[in-house]
């Protein structure tokens, strides 16, 4: 990773890659992704995509539409899903935040991933991290009873490729394992 690392009493602070942040504008945010705490210097208007992405280097959650409207930027905070881009990093402290990478256990992957793998349920790959992490959190929620429900559900999650009818296949199987866990 590219990113300047530096020592202070409290830790390691991570700034932007490509900028530094303006010290009279900055603070220090604790986040817990992925189950490590990383303290990032950042503006008080860096979204949790960019802190993702940017600041840490945690490049599978995806920007797509940068407005909420696509998903590809779904990671799971505290088990429940949410668009990384319409959210503040500051409001993230003390949260648990879940993305892509943090899913799978080593090598192991993660039910909802090895699900995907087995119904082709990608294509160019760009939604994928979005998808299974919005299939996760539903599963999480109790809320992926029918595959009606789980297509409204997973309305929000956009895939430019159509793998849909796959996608559910996936989500329906997975649900059963982490079900039956």
């Amino acid at each position: 990773m590219n990113s300047i690392i530096e020592q202070t009493e409290q830790g390691n602070i991570w700034p932007l890659a490509h900028a530094v942040p303006d010290p009279d504008r900055s603070q220090i945010v604790s986040l817990k992704v992925n189950g490590q705490e990383y303290k990032l210097m950042i503006e008080p208007w860096v979204t949790l995509l960019d802190a993702l992405r940017e600041y840490i280097g945690f490049t599978g959650t995806k920007k797509g539409c940068d407005h909420g409207q696509c998903g590809a930027c779904t990671v799971l905070v505290d088990g429940k899903r949410i668009n990384s881009c319409l959210s503040l990093a500051v409001m993230k402290q003390n949260c648990e935040i879940t993305t892509i990478e943090g899913l799978a256990k080593g090598d192991e992957l993660h039910p909802m991933q090895k699900a995907f793998v087995e119904h082709d349920a990608y294509q160019c790959g760009y939604c994928t991290p979005g998808q299974i992490c919005s299939a996760v959190g539903l599963v999480n929620e109790g809320k992926a009873n029918t595959r009606d429900e789980i297509s409204e559900l997973m309305s929000g999650n956009l895939c430019r490729c159509g793998a849909y009818p796959n996608i559910l296949d996936a989500i329906e199987q997975a649900k059963g394992e982490i079900n039956n866990e």
